[in-house]
């Protein structure tokens, strides 16, 4: 009988029903995997509870798909116990995530040399509560002047918190009314004022392990009509220099599933948001790109699981920063070298062998399913608890066209 290995996928989850139940119905349809060796895998996926737990408890799990630790303490410090003491491999590590958020984010990649709009700290408008906080604000805070700052970074600006998430406390100013309105309301929020730029395009990249979809991103539109289905809308160098950027701060920080926010003019890319431990992959906002979003989660997951990768929660910090100080290469040359260590970093020729050799039935699993009434049961109830009775029908239609149009260009292909 064949050596067997069974390989548990956790998965500790908020509201989210949609994609977790993709998620377990592909990796089943996947089945069992047999390695070169003749060893025979098993991959399956449970959902994690939340309970008291002693330091020393056994962790289950060999990798976990996080979407709730960046908001709550106690499954993030779990999550801390699980790598520090049993192995367990993190989407995405919390350590990273706590101590980068947005504004470390920018920090670090301007030191890389990226092109990010120019951004000012400012105090909060309002004392956080603690005592000696506000006695510390009156004594030696420095005054201000918001309007000059602003002056100085060009009217249309944005203010958003220094951390951030899920667009929380996001405004566009565009005047000092606007700009005190909003300073008003961030109350005890830290906040940034960032610069903007004449764009062309707004792009959203998605990156799961070495796999990155960049898409055309529309955020003043209501959230089923933001990711617009077109696959020709930047230039091969733009659309090749988002994926690059992406997938550069995801193994700078140690991420492996996040998206990057960009203002493309051009071929100019400006990342302006790309701190975000949950990114959205819900079917109601993706639609059309959901099914190569959950196929590369399985996949990475799979890889990760199956080849034993390993994951440390240090950082190349100074290799990168190597790069960043040879005056010697040009930006286009910093970012292929950059790129390099990101491949290193995802071993992304291995993955891609090994994709090509263990999965070469999973985009044929993924393509039955998506076109199969177990999706369309799931789309249906996704949209059930989403949208208002009057609505549904017209959401449900909306929906099937944009996957059905994924379906057929698949099968074309």
């Amino acid at each position: 009988m064949a050596d067997r290995s069974r390989h548990l996928v956790g998965l500790l989850l908020g509201a989210e029903e949609d994609w977790p139940t993709a998620f377990e119905e592909i990796l089943r349809r996947v089945g069992r995997l047999t390695d070169a060796s003749g060893r025979v895998h098993e991959v399956e996926a449970e959902r994690l509870t939340i309970e008291p737990f002693e330091l020393t408890d056994p962790v289950r799990p060999g990798l976990v798909i996080d979407r709730l630790a960046y908001w709550y303490y106690h499954p993030r410090e779990w999550l801390k116990k699980a790598a520090l003491m049993d192995g367990t491999y993190l989407l995405n590590s919390p350590f990273t995530f706590q101590s980068m958020e947005k504004h470390s984010a920018y920090c670090a990649m301007l030191r890389l040399g990226l092109k990010i709009p120019r951004t000012v700290l400012v105090p909060y408008k309002n004392p956080v509560d603690n005592v000696r906080w506000a006695y510390t604000s009156a004594k030696y805070n420095r005054p201000f002047d918001l309007d000059a700052i602003a002056d100085e970074l060009g009217y249309p600006l944005y203010m958003k918190p220094f951390d951030g998430g899920g667009w929380r406390g996001v405004s566009r100013v565009d005047d000092r009314a606007a700009l005190h309105r909003a300073y008003d309301a961030s109350d005890e929020m830290l906040m940034h004022l960032q610069a903007t730029v004449e764009y062309d395009v707004f792009a959203r990249a998605l990156s799961i392990g070495p796999e990155t979809m960049v898409m055309d991103f529309r955020p003043d539109e209501p959230m089923h009509n933001r990711y617009a289905v077109s696959h020709d809308f930047l230039s091969p160098k733009a659309g090749a220099e988002c994926a690059r950027i992406s997938r550069i701060i995801n193994a700078f920080f140690g991420w492996e599933f996040n998206s990057a926010e960009m203002l493309v003019a051009g071929d100019e890319i400006y990342p302006i948001d790309y701190a975000n431990a949950c990114p959205d992959v819900a079917v109601t906002s993706l639609h059309y790109y959901f099914p190569w979003a959950i196929t590369a989660l399985v996949r990475w997951s799979t890889y990760c699981l199956v080849t034993g990768r390993t994951q440390s929660v240090d950082l190349r910090t100074r290799a990168y920063y190597e790069i960043a100080d040879d005056e010697s290469l040009s930006y286009d040359a910093k970012l292929t070298a950059y790129s390099a260590l990101a491949d290193e970093h995802f071993e992304t020729d291995r993955y891609r062998q090994w994709c090509d050799e263990m999965l070469p039935h999973l985009p044929e699993r993924v393509h039955d399913y998506v076109t199969g009434p177990a999706f369309d049961a799931m789309l249906r109830r996704t949209v059930e608890a989403t949208y208002p009775a009057h609505e549904q029908e017209r959401f449900m239609a909306h929906f099937r066209g944009l996957v059905g149009l994924w379906a057929q260009e698949q099968t074309r292909a």
